[in-house]
């Protein structure tokens, strides 16, 4: 279909190149044709009739450099502490994740901790984050650096961990002479 409509369109364009032809009829106007009829004559364009457009060169700015391409992480991140599927025992619920970073953070980013797809620090250039009150239960933690804009500079993979809490309920012991 579309070489149809190319050669089509060619041959158009071939039509659009012809002669133009001027005439007068019997009453005294002036007609003008493509095709001759008689007593016509061709008309001549001068070349100063004929639409010549003339664009300026391209200006190349010189200092505009090409940008850099960002690499995808500035920083390695890893978790140390605790392990992959560690079982932590707190009955107060504190943990403390230990991360490492390299190179050293540059000034105006920062690390936070993320705990279940959920922020739970404040940006802070150590690595070392301190949690307490924590549920009972599986968590997964992944420290993250961040520009000072919020954007994510590079993460850790997560790292699941499962904290045991004694129970808030209390079991009823016996007591001795059958007292309540």
């Amino acid at each position: 279909m579309r070489p149809i409509l190319l050669f089509t369109l060619l041959l158009l364009t071939l039509g659009a190149q012809a002669a133009i032809y001027k005439w007068v009829d019997k009453d005294g106007k002036v007609h003008y044709s493509d095709t001759p009829v008689e007593n016509s004559t061709q008309v001549e364009f001068k070349e100063n009739t004929e639409n010549q457009i003339k664009l300026p060169p391209p200006v190349v700015s010189e200092s505009s450099a090409p940008a850099k391409a960002e690499p995808k992480e500035l920083y390695k991140l890893t978790i140390s502490s605790p392990s992959e599927e560690e079982t932590l025992r707190d009955n107060n619920g504190n943990i403390t994740v230990i991360g490492a970073i390299t190179p050293d953070l540059a000034p105006g980013h920062g690390l936070v901790l993320v705990m279940d797809g959920k922020v739970v620090s404040q940006p802070q250039a150590s690595p070392v984050f301190n949690l307490e009150n924590v549920d009972r239960g599986e968590h997964k933690f992944e420290i993250r650096a961040l520009a000072q804009n919020g954007k994510q500079l590079a993460s850790t993979p997560p790292r699941t961990v499962f904290l045991h809490r004694a129970s808030v309920y209390a079991i009823p012991r016996a007591t001795p002479f059958g007292g309540n």
